[in-house]
């Protein structure tokens, strides 16, 4: 049975983690009882308070808390009023930092792949680390990525939506 990442992982900086998670495998058990497994293909990163592309840029609100507790857990918030981002919360408590999980094996683009997961509200604050609904495992997957600038941010500035905190699966 593949290994589960543990809190070591989630508790690094944002920058080394949504990297990281590039071929490593989404477990999320949906709402129909089946447990589905994907290939994380895109992420993307959102670093503290500092970040003007961050959530936590204006503080600790009810919406981000969660960002500001360890690595380990899952933030989703809701966009446009229709899709749900799934997020996983990285780095040291009160150091708010996120990555947006962006694509998944099947899946570019993170509203899509949410619907496909059937992830809403209800999984805001679950534990990657010891949930049942959620993790992400080991794979053995060699990695090779490239960077981009990040998407949907231009109210952030030009300096903060053109940091390459963007990490994208190469296609071998």
């Amino acid at each position: 049975m593949p290994e589960r990442l543990g809190y070591a992982f989630f508790r690094k900086d944002v920058l080394e983690v949504a990297p990281a998670l590039l071929g490593k495998t989404l477990v999320c058990c949906r709402s129909n009882g089946e447990t589905v497994r994907r290939m994380i293909t895109e992420t993307e990163a959102y670093r503290g308070e500092e970040d003007l592309g961050c959530h936590a840029s204006k503080g600790k609100t009810m919406r981000n808390k969660i960002m500001y507790e360890s690595g380990g857990f899952v933030y989703v918030y809701l966009v446009y009023g229709m899709y749900w981002m799934l997020n996983f919360v990285t780095g040291k408590s009160n150091h708010p930092q996120a990555v947006l999980i962006r694509g998944i094996s099947g899946f570019d683009g993170p509203g899509k792949l949410t619907r496909h997961l059937d992830i809403s509200r209800d999984f805001y604050g679950e534990n990657l680390v010891e949930g049942n609904r959620i993790w992400v495992e080991k794979s053995a997957v060699k990695v090779s990525f490239i960077t981009t600038p990040r998407i949907g941010i231009d109210y952030a500035g030009d300096y903060w939506k053109n940091v390459p905190w963007r990490f994208v699966l190469k296609q071998e």
